[in-house]
């Protein structure tokens, strides 16, 4: 009997797409494996973190110092994850923040040269003490302030959450 269904080309088709979902479930789930926004207290070294509401995260606006990290070890071949549990890649421009809802879109400006760039904040930290914000290497290059390790930049949410989850700031009128 069992012959017979293997003989069956729609029989193989379905049980070639059955074991794959098994074997490879990480390409089948979204990418992180959240739903709507990341909000869970935590603590890191001693230190308590409550992330701030959505409302709340899109009125925010903080000026101090940002710094860059760099997730990937093995002489940049293994990369890291992320808090949502995405992959960090050496190409994107994301950052990790203590207390803002995961993921939200800010603007960062550095305040020494006027560059600007919006980046994704996917990611817990900085967890040094007077730091408000990391970013990859990459945005860092972007921002101009790579080789010093530190710059001091204004923070801008500019919306909360991903897909139909996503919450812009309100306009002027709107």
């Amino acid at each position: 009997m069992i012959s017979r269904l293997l003989k069956n080309p729609q029989f193989r088709l379905a049980a070639i797409c059955s074991v794959a979902v098994f074997v490879f479930p990480s390409c089948f789930s979204r990418p992180g494996g959240h739903d709507g926004y990341q909000q869970s207290a935590y603590t890191v070294r001693g230190q308590h973190y409550q992330p701030m509401g959505i409302d709340e995260a899109l009125d925010y606006q903080e000026t101090g110092t940002c710094s860059w990290y760099n997730e990937s070890s093995w002489f940049g071949l293994k990369r890291g994850t992320t808090s949502l549990g995405e992959k960090v890649m050496p190409w994107h421009l994301t950052g990790a923040h203590k207390t803002l809802p995961l993921p939200c879109l800010v603007k960062v400006t550095n305040l020494e040269n006027g560059k600007s760039l919006k980046i994704r904040i996917n990611d817990r930290g900085p967890f040094i003490p007077g730091r408000i914000l990391d970013v990859t290497p990459r945005a860092a290059k972007k921002l101009g302030f790579y080789d010093q390790g530190t710059t001091t930049t204004r923070v801008e949410v500019l919306s909360v959450g991903d897909g139909s989850y996503k919450r812009k700031k309100r306009g002027w009128f709107f």
